[in-house]
């Protein structure tokens, strides 16, 4: 079995991107976004936003 990396359908909050690097990496989607907002803000903010923002809009939509 392969794995797609993909927004998800189920674990979204927002867009599904968090939700959908959890599925692929097998993690809970609570880590993940912790981990995204703790390296956003690290980061000053704008970056982590601008990424999301991106991958919001390339990553496809998880097939149901």
């Amino acid at each position: 079995m392969t794995r797609k990396l993909a927004r998800s359908q189920t674990n979204k909050m927002i867009g599904g991107v968090c939700g959908g690097f959890a599925e692929y990496f097998g993690w809970a989607p609570w880590l993940m976004r912790f981990v995204f907002v703790l390296a956003s803000i690290l980061s000053a903010a704008f970056p982590g936003i601008l990424i999301y923002l991106l991958l919001w809009v390339l990553m496809p939509k998880q097939e149901q």
